[in-house]
């Protein structure tokens, strides 16, 4: 027996309407409280911004895995589609909500957050706080120092980040045999990968793993810099993930 049925027996059973909702405050959550950290900090904090993504997604798939299925990631949605067990239909309705969540979140930090705090230069002095702090996964050292060709870099950086975070998502959520029965439990190892992504990653690329969260402040702030890259990466790594997770363990019983 395929061993996703679990998790595709959740969402067929998927009130669409509330799920989209639970899909917009989720990522609308993730932005605002992700983003707003990084604002405050001034983004030189990295484990304070570690800690603000792993404890969102945690305690968001923990409310929300029963309503939505815990996407909140376009990248996720679209592995999900892959491995047929959603419509394409529902998942771009799925991309829609969170899309619009980012946007929202991203349009309210800055007018409210950024409007009460300076904005100095960092880096180079040619990106302002508003980038780094908004985009979170928009902004690039590597760029900043002038690594040639920073572009494809920052992609293949975000693909191996949102590889593991999806890996990790198929292990916990949509594998049945994995013994993870309740929604925290199988929040808690999810919340730890993306902290740890944001730790490793964040330096380098902003650790998005979601372009989501790069499309709404890059939306509001008309900043579109290797915009590219934060959709490619995380959808390419998330859909291997799913491919090679599902080609070598993905079928069979538990013992």
């Amino acid at each position: 027996m395929d061993t996703t049925d679990r998790y595709q027996a959740i969402l067929r059973g998927m009130n669409l309407p509330r799920g989209l909702l639970a899909e917009f405050i989720a990522v609308f959550a993730l932005m605002f409280v992700t983003g707003g950290t990084v604002i405050v900090t001034g983004g030189e904090n990295l484990v304070a911004a570690a800690l603000a993504n792993g404890i969102v997604i945690t305690v968001m798939i923990a409310t929300l895995f029963h309503v939505s299925g815990a996407q909140f990631n376009p990248a996720v949605s679209i592995a999900v589609a892959l491995l047929g067990k959603q419509s394409w239909s529902r998942c771009a309705c799925f991309i829609l909500a969170q899309v619009a969540g980012a946007c929202f979140a991203a349009w309210l930090l800055w007018a409210t957050l950024l409007g009460m705090l300076d904005a100095p230069t960092i880096g180079s002095g040619q990106e302002t706080l508003e980038h780094v702090g908004l985009t979170v996964g928009m902004f690039s050292d590597l760029d900043q120092l002038g690594v040639p060709d920073s572009g494809w870099r920052v992609m293949v950086l975000e693909l191996v980040a949102a590889f593991f975070l999806m890996f990790v998502i198929m292990g916990v959520i949509v594998d049945r045999r994995s013994g993870h029965d309740t929604p925290v439990l199988m929040a808690i190892p999810v919340g730890l990968i993306v902290a740890g992504d944001v730790l490793c990653f964040g330096p380098l690329t902003g650790a998005s793993m979601n372009p989501a969260r790069s499309f709404g402040p890059a939306l509001v702030l008309d900043y579109w810099h290797m915009q590219w890259a934060y959709w490619v990466g995380p959808i390419l790594g998330a859909a291997l993930a799913a491919w090679v997770y599902r080609s070598a363990f993905g079928h069979g019983s538990r013992d």
